[in-house]
């Protein structure tokens, strides 16, 4: 079988491409750019293209499948090639679908917590040494790549974004997967470049639901009103199963979940974790796991990449990463790490990266949401929006959406160093959420700088 990536580097696709190769399929792929760590994996399993760019000549005959990357415009000089000599081309999600067809499908929906819920799945199911076939969108510890495709199993865990599938393919990605085990954890509207309105955001996960195989389930977080009005409104045949946080209780500086009678140290924290952990608790019973293996289980996890993530620390401060950037992300980051720490002073310092966030008209989306910090900074990067082709953003304006008394906005990156230097020691937290860097700041080495 051979296989041609067109957009390799992404981190997805990538991804996908080592696990075709580990399948023992012949991969080959381009990309006009690529970066780390996707540039290391793929010269790990000898799948990095020779030169940089795009070449028609790659494309013949002999390709049994394209996947075509969202990267790649409709333009790209191979796409048409594939096009003009009757090639099949699928889109990332397209091709999850194909491969994962005859397997019950997990797919894990909502504006937050996707990646954190699968990531518990997957290691319940790793430690219970149950092995499946996934797709996740972070690096977890103890799992070599983020797609496994070529287990025999049964099931099928997949990550649900609801971001569009390839300039082919606007559909959202979660729209393909066809789930026979659904979960949807919350509504919080994002992506406004393709979802202009509230309204037409939340209609997507209203198509996800009537997407659920016949006799399907949907697990879904009922706190949440519009969840609560899709499962209400979802087919009759669909198994209903809504969840809350579980009870839960800090003893020093420990998360301890009570459950029945037990009660279950954890390594991660927060109330959006509580409510993460009882859906996956919740997909894993519907495989055959019981609440208290799952459980169990889950002391040993210690969450996925950038998901609060550790970088430093020592008994009175510590140096967290984390992937929040939209407005309920970035909530619920900040007010699981004061929970955790009531006593230490949090300085949180966040990026505007997405086209959400540097969206003038979507700024206001973002009042109050760092109230609980005690220092917080606000960083963005004006090539950023040059490259995205939107309208300049003032440090006034965005303080002003922003509406905390004492926000400090920065633009060079170097202010946002020398703030994190200047306010970090003892009884105090740092905490960077971004879903880029920080202009190419080297959070490892700041972390090693204030904590050591």
């Amino acid at each position: 079988m051979r296989v041609h990536f067109i957009a390799i580097g992404g981190s997805a696709m990538h991804n996908l491409a080592i696990a075709l190769c580990k399948k023992g399929y012949c991969v080959t792929g381009s990309d006009d750019e690529i970066f780390e760590p996707a540039k290391s994996n793929l010269k790990r399993y000898g799948l990095l293209p020779e030169q940089v760019g795009w070449n028609p000549d790659k494309i013949d005959e002999s390709i049994d499948a394209i996947i075509l990357g969202m990267h790649a415009k409709a333009d790209n000089p191979e796409l048409i090639k594939a096009q003009q000599i009757g090639l099949r081309i699928y889109s990332y999600p397209e091709y999850l679908y194909e491969v994962g067809r005859d397997k019950a499908r997990v797919v894990v929906g909502g504006s937050h917590g996707k990646t954190t819920i699968t990531a518990m799945i997957l290691h319940a199911l790793q430690v219970l040494d149950m092995e499946v076939n996934y797709m996740v969108g972070a690096k977890l510890e103890g799992f070599d790549v983020m797609v496994k495709v070529d287990s025999p199993s049964k099931y099928m865990i997949l990550e649900g974004d609801e971001y569009l599938s390839s300039t082919l393919d606007m559909r959202p990605k979660f729209h393909l997967y066809k789930p026979d085990i659904a979960i949807i954890n919350g509504i919080a509207w994002d992506h406004i470049n393709v979802f202009p309105t509230f309204e037409n955001y939340v209609e997507q996960f209203e198509i996800f639901a009537n997407k659920i195989e016949n006799g399907g389930r949907l697990i879904y977080y009922s706190e949440d009103e519009n969840i609560n009005r899709i499962a209400e409104n979802a087919r009759k045949d669909i198994k209903r199963m809504p969840y809350k946080g579980l009870d839960y209780r800090n003893e020093n500086g420990k998360t301890v979940v009570l459950f029945g009678e037990k009660e279950y140290p954890m390594q991660v924290f927060g109330k959006h974790n509580m409510i993460n952990m009882n859906a996956a608790m919740l997909a894993c019973e519907c495989m055959g796991i019981s609440n208290e293996r799952f459980l169990t289980a889950m002391q040993s996890f210690n969450g996925a990449a950038k998901r609060l993530e550790i970088l430093a620390s020592d008994d009175k401060q510590a140096f967290y990463t984390d992937f929040a950037h939209s407005p309920s992300k970035l909530k619920a980051t900040i007010e699981a790490v004061k929970e955790q720490y009531p006593n230490r002073k949090l300085v949180a310092c966040m990026e505007l990266h997405t086209y959400s966030s540097l969206s003038r008209n979507f700024l206001e989306q973002y009042k109050d949401c760092m109230n609980k910090a005690d220092e917080a900074v606000v960083y963005f990067n004006r090539h950023a929006i040059e490259l995205k082709r939107l309208e300049d953003l003032s440090t006034e304006l965005v303080a002003e959406a922003f509406g905390k008394d004492g926000l400090r906005v920065f633009t060079d990156k170097s202010e946002v160093e020398e703030f994190v230097k200047k306010n970090a020691g003892e009884q105090v937290n740092i905490l960077m959420m971004s879903s880029g860097n920080f202009g190419g700041v080297d959070l490892k080495q700041l972390a090693k700088e204030v904590i050591g």
